[in-house]
Formats: structure tokens, C-alpha cells, sequence
């Protein structure tokens, strides 16, 4: 069992922060805060689909050999589209809470929402 556990590290590693990001994500109300927990949600995703990519002993799949055994590609090319999507919303995401503390002159959730109540 141990081995199993010492094996897989970096799964149990990338559940941490999934889970760390999660919890920033649902517990906070300040907006900035919000999206640090949306960023390293995200991180803790594309990494899990870069470790799941890996083929031990795997070689790049550019060699003419019917033997070897190839890693996957795919995995690594849409985790970087995943990382140049993730970084635009969360410029989007920056410029939106710009706006609303621009608005509001607050960016804590409840501020936000009793000033629009009262409004």
C-alpha cells in the first residue's frame, strides 16, 4: 500500500492544490482572492492531464521504429491551449474586477451585493 501511495505522489500533490484552490475559490469573498483560487484550480487540472500524459520508458513519437514505445503528444498540446485559454480569463477576469471596484468601490462580495440591494 505504501508503494501505491509513494508511486502516485504526484497525484496526491495536484488533489492538494486542486483541492486548496477550491476552497479559495468558495470561502472568500474578496474577488481577487477569487480568482487566485480559480488560477491555481485551473494549474492543479492541467497538471493532472500532464501527468496522466506520461508513458514510462515513452520516447518522442518522431522516430521510424515499429518497437518503441511513444508518448502521447496530445495531452502536453492541449494543456497548452488550456494554459493560453486560462490566462486570457484571467486577464478578462482582473479587468472585470477593475471595473466593479471602479463601480462599486469595493471588491468584497457582500459589499457588493448589499450596495446593490440598497439600490
Amino acid at each position: 500500500m505504501l508503494e501505491y501511495v509513494a508511486g502516485h505522489v504526484n497525484y496526491w500533490l495536484i488533489i492538494v492544490v486542486m483541492m486548496v484552490g477550491l476552497y479559495t475559490l468558495i470561502s472568500r469573498t474578496n474577488l481577487m482572492k477569487k480568482l487566485a483560487g480559480l488560477a491555481m484550480f485551473q494549474t492543479a487540472v492541467i497538471l493532472f492531464y500532464v501527468s496522466l500524459g506520461k508513458v514510462k520508458d515513452g520516447t518522442v513519437p518522431i522516430v521510424d521504429d515499429a518497437y518503441e514505445i511513444y508518448s502521447n503528444p496530445l495531452p502536453q498540446v492541449l494543456m497548452l491551449t488550456a494554459i493560453v485559454v486560462g490566462v486570457a480569463t484571467t486577464a478578462l477576469g482582473f479587468a472585470l474586477v477593475i471595473r466593479i471596484k471602479e463601480s462599486y468601490d469595493s471588491i468584497e462580495e457582500d459589499e457588493i451585493n448589499k450596495l446593490d440591494q440598497d439600490a
